[in-house]
């Protein structure tokens, strides 16, 4: 290997370990917020929904598409809400193009006959995506807030009494509330999913809104004044992640979000490993795209502090560190040879301490939003380093998937909204297979990610012959994520 080519490897290693060092810093600023704002009460004005002068109108949308498994249920307890009927609509948006078209007429129908106003909507085409849907009955929308939600969740009779109180604030443009997980304990993938997903709902959502820095509303599970989605330019499906790109649009407009960590809204967690492949490469290509349109009207912004720009480009590049990640995974075995060959190098290596700093923060950072939701005892910490480390292991298995839907989203690639399927899962003994929606076809990524469990094993040996240990474990996550990945991946299939 040339001095040159070595020289490129490890500043290339460096720059990426440095990044990484600044995103866990940045989590940690987050963990400082979220402390501090959970020793504070607040009292904000609310409306008095017993006085029938001060409850508002609300139309509650459920974008859906091919959702056969979920339908019934997600109906049945959406017309459970408890709201006065003559200030609340339903609109069903349903653009599906399977056999759940005719069931879901019927089931609105029966509705409709209880006296509930609720609407079964159809488009001609998809144009748009799930933002073009919401877009289309936000035309029609009779309410002056509009709640969404995804056909997976499953929010309490008392959803809307807890979150449309706060828009009194006329400032305020969205209340969104926590994720719950009702099929959590299914299986080590969904216990993964959880686990990443209560460190957002908690940590980032609180530690961002706590402190004013934009938030996103989480695409579902969430209510917007109309007034603010109009004033934010609409819903546009030009990035896969609609949801943050009008959050970022209202908040830049200087509309607040309120977020609400104690109401949590129950949904299901992907089961299979191809369907948390679908809805990831979504969530990260979509964060890319909102970088690529939206990071220099949040830098240039003369309406919001420093520190607010910091988190929101921080925020916006939250997908990106996969790219980051992934380049540390991949070079890490040529630095373990470059420290070996070049001696005068070895001080090169002392930089692989900030990725050790990393993790014993985000350690940390996650054990504080891990204890707030599963309690703090004994058993809950050991129980929560086992976890800790599956899912450090599992993130690195996704790292080149993800990394690859960060790359399009950077350099513009446009592609197809691909929901996630939907399975009805909600204890042990339910099985997802004969799903109809799951794909038959593997991922391409899968060779792939089968070379990468050898490359990573071959990481392994290698400490053996240098007598240099210190980047085994990382290999051995690596080694393991990678193989969970590609094992999972084979077996999942319909």
């Amino acid at each position: 290997m040339g001095l040159a080519i070595t020289y490129i490897i490890i500043a290339i290693y460096s720059i990426a370990l440095v990044l990484i060092f600044f995103y866990s810093l940045a989590q940690l600023n987050l963990l400082i917020n979220y402390l501090g704002y959970k020793r504070r009460n607040e009292e904000a004005p609310k409306f008095n929904l017993l006085d029938p002068k001060e409850i508002p109108f609300v139309t509650i949308q459920l974008p859906i598409y091919n959702e056969e498994y979920v339908m019934e249920r997600l109906l049945d307890n959406i017309a459970k809400i408890e709201y006065p009927k003559s200030k609340l609509e339903i609109q069903v948006l349903d653009d599906s193009t399977d056999d759940s078209v005719a069931e879901t007429a019927r089931r609105v129908q029966e509705l409709q006959e209880t006296g509930l106003d609720i609407q079964h909507i159809r488009r001609e085409n998809r144009k748009g995506f799930k933002a073009g849907a919401l877009k289309e009955g936000l035309e029609i929308a009779k309410g002056d807030f509009i709640a969404i939600f995804d056909a997976d969740f499953l929010p309490e009779t008392d959803w809307l009494k807890k979150t449309v109180p706060y828009f009194k604030d006329e400032e305020i443009g969205v209340v969104q509330t926590r994720w719950g997980h009702i099929n959590r304990d299914y299986s080590t993938l969904t216990r993964i999913q959880a686990f990443a997903l209560d460190a957002h709902f908690t940590l980032e959502q609180v530690g961002r809104n706590s402190k004013g820095h934009f938030i996103n509303f989480n695409g579902t599970a969430g209510i917007w004044r109309k007034q603010c989605i109009f004033d934010a330019g609409n819903w546009e499906g030009d990035t896969l992640t609609e949801d943050l790109d009008l959050s970022y649009r209202a908040q830049l407009k200087n509309w607040k979000f309120k977020y609400l960590e104690d109401v949590e809204t129950p949904a299901e967690l992907p089961v299979v490993i191809s369907a948390a492949r679908s809805q990831q490469f979504r969530w990260n290509k979509g964060g890319a795209e909102n970088f690529r349109k939206t990071v220099w009207s949040v830098i240039t912004a003369k309406n919001i502090p420093f520190k607010t720009k910091f988190h929101g480009v921080m925020h916006l590049l939250n997908s990106s560190m996969f790219l980051c990640v992934f380049t540390v995974a991949l070079l890490s075995i040529p630095m373990l040879y470059i420290k070996n060959t070049y001696g005068h190098l070895s001080w090169v290596f002392e930089v692989t301490s900030f990725f050790i700093l990393s993790t014993i923060i985000l350690f940390v950072c996650y054990w504080f939003t891990y204890k707030s939701i599963q309690g703090s005892s004994f058993d809950n910490f050991v129980d929560y380093i086992k976890l800790f480390f599956t899912f450090f292991s599992v993130a690195l298995g996704f790292s080149l998937h993800n990394t690859v839907a960060v790359l399009e989203g950077h350099l513009g690639k446009r592609s197809e909204f691909v929901r996630t399927p939907k399975f009805n899962i909600n204890n042990l003994t339910d099985s997802w297979k004969g799903n109809k929606y799951l794909t038959k076809k593997l991922s391409p990524n899968m060779i792939l990610e089968f070379a990468l469990m050898l490359y990573f094993l071959f990481g392994m040996y290698s400490a053996i012959p240098l007598n240099d240990y210190g980047l085994f474990p990382f290999h051995l996550m690596l080694f393991l994520g990678f193989g969970f990945v590609f094992f999972k991946s084979l077996t999942s299939k319909a």
